[in-house]
């Protein structure tokens, strides 16, 4: 049965590339459930297995993509239609896809999104800029989210996320907006959602431990190599 977003709030993504500590569907499954239980409204997770089990875990919607790299290509995110063919078989209650207007993307998006649709599942189009929310949003996409703006060249490079791209979204597409790319704090979520977003999705501040204490590590060590004398007082 396919669950439907019944409020606004945050999203969190559970994910684990295969050379990073937490990999594994079951270790997902485990951040999904405390996700849940920590009050998120959503959960983004990669690849079929994981979704699988995190489906079976939640009670609460499961958006699914899968990250797979082609030679020759810059599209990461549920590249092609066997991919979302196996996230549907999976469970997953939303599709993301990869909705920029590289590769002439858009061109070939449309029986992905008739696809899903079909199947009664939602459309999660990350875009990188606003004229590729308004293209998803005609094609179809049920959710726009900013998950690739800085990702790829023509979007602003920049260390925080980009509020300005949820600004402008939330001002001029119908559809419910996705705060999503490099969140690291409390104060940047609320930002997100007080410019507009309905969704904020958290991945590597709550889920992706290495990370986080990389940010420690090297703020630490920034911070001693400023001041060499501090703590030994």
């Amino acid at each position: 049965m396919k669950r439907t977003f019944h409020k606004r709030g945050l999203i969190v993504s559970c994910q684990a590339l295969p050379h990073e500590p937490l990999h594994g569907a079951e270790m997902m499954k485990r951040m999904a459930v405390a996700a849940e239980q920590g009050g998120a409204v959503g959960i983004r997770a990669n690849g079929a297995q994981d979704i699988r089990v995190i489906k079976e875990a939640v009670g609460i919607p499961v958006i699914g993509i899968i990250k797979r790299d082609i030679p020759g290509s810059s599209i990461y995110i549920t590249p092609e239609l066997q991919d979302v063919r196996a996230i549907l078989e999976a469970g997953a209650d939303v599709v993301a896809l990869d909705m920029t207007v590289r590769e002439n993307r858009l061109a070939k998006v449309k029986e992905m999104i008739d696809f899903i649709h079909a199947a009664g599942a939602r459309v999660m189009a990350d875009i990188s800029v606003l004229e590729e929310g308004i293209a998803a949003e005609r094609l179809g996409a049920d959710i726009i989210s900013t998950t690739l703006s800085g990702y790829t060249p023509y979007s602003p490079q920049q260390d925080g996320p980009d509020l300005e791209l949820v600004r402008r979204l939330s001002e001029t597409v119908s559809v419910p907006v996705a705060a999503e790319g490099r969140i690291w704090s409390e104060r940047e979520a609320v930002q997100a959602m007080q410019l507009g977003a309905s969704y904020v999705v958290v991945g590597a501040a709550i889920t992706r431990p290495q990370c986080i204490a990389k940010r420690f590590a090297d703020s630490i060590a920034e911070r001693l190599h400023a001041c060499p004398s501090a703590g030994n007082g």
